[in-house]
């Protein structure tokens, strides 16, 4: 069966928003909503997008990239789920935003959509992939079959999403000090029994766990590279990095 993807490109402009809200989701996750004019004629078309935010920095400006987790076109709101961590700029900067302040950002460039044509979904990340795994659940249409497999601190880090799929989750539970260690995600992962038919895999992790989830997908069960992405969101002990493996 063809499984179409689509790309879709944006004109690339500075958008600047103020802080409307911002809450503590769990333990290792803040919920900010931006708001502002410029997000009128803001788009995302698909879960995994990113953008970049900018953050003043000792007289320098810090760029990271974060995925828009939900977006109101009408009510022009864009929210941003900040995985906590060690003291980045980005960190400190969702730790101590209150309503009023401002912020900049770029993006996305564009969507990669995957549209709703599998039998089965997969999605498999991280405290940093949550908020494209929570949209991605999210949006899926009534009965959609998706299987997710979390890797959080602990049980108070796990989350809700409110889905019309038919959704199973499964945590994995790791202390932020060992995020680089892929073997309970593998562990995990070997357990989990997937459905008949075809199905999209998708995956973002610390890049070591990721590049481990790729060899199995790849290695050990055979997964159709073209129904697959998997991508290193971040690397242990270097900032604002990332490696995809597969697309």
């Amino acid at each position: 069966m063809d499984h179409p993807t689509r790309r879709v490109r944006f004109e690339l402009k500075s958008r600047r928003v103020v802080v409307q809200h911002s809450e503590r989701l769990t333990p290792h996750m803040q919920r900010i909503v931006l708001a502002g004019p410029d997000l009128a004629d803001f788009a995302s078309l698909s879960p995994d997008d990113h953008v970049k935010l900018f953050f003043p920095e000792g007289g320098e400006v810090e760029r990271r990239d974060y995925t828009p987790r939900r977006h109101d076109a009408a009510a022009r709101t864009l929210t941003i789920d900040f995985a906590l961590h060690d003291a980045g700029p980005a960190t400190r900067w969702a730790l101590q935003a209150k309503a009023g302040d401002s912020l900049e950002f770029g993006g996305p460039r564009g969507s990669m959509v995957v549209e709703w044509s599998y039998d089965w979904w997969l999605l498999i990340g991280d405290e940093t992939a949550l908020p494209a795994i929570g949209r991605r659940v999210e949006e899926a249409p009534a009965g959609t079959r998706i299987i997710t497999v979390g890797i959080v601190p602990g049980a108070e880090d796990e989350q809700r999403f409110d889905t019309r799929a038919d959704h199973t989750a499964l945590w994995v539970h790791r202390p932020p000090e060992h995020a680089d260690d892929a073997a309970p995600v593998m562990q995990a992962l070997k357990s989990v029994a997937l459905p008949p038919g075809d199905g999209y895999v998708w995956a973002a992790a610390e890049a070591g766990v990721a590049k481990a989830i790729r060899g199995y997908l790849r290695d050990e069960i055979d997964h159709p590279r073209a129904w697959t992405k998997v991508v290193g969101y971040w690397k242990k002990g270097q900032a604002d990095a990332h490696e995809k493996f597969e697309e």
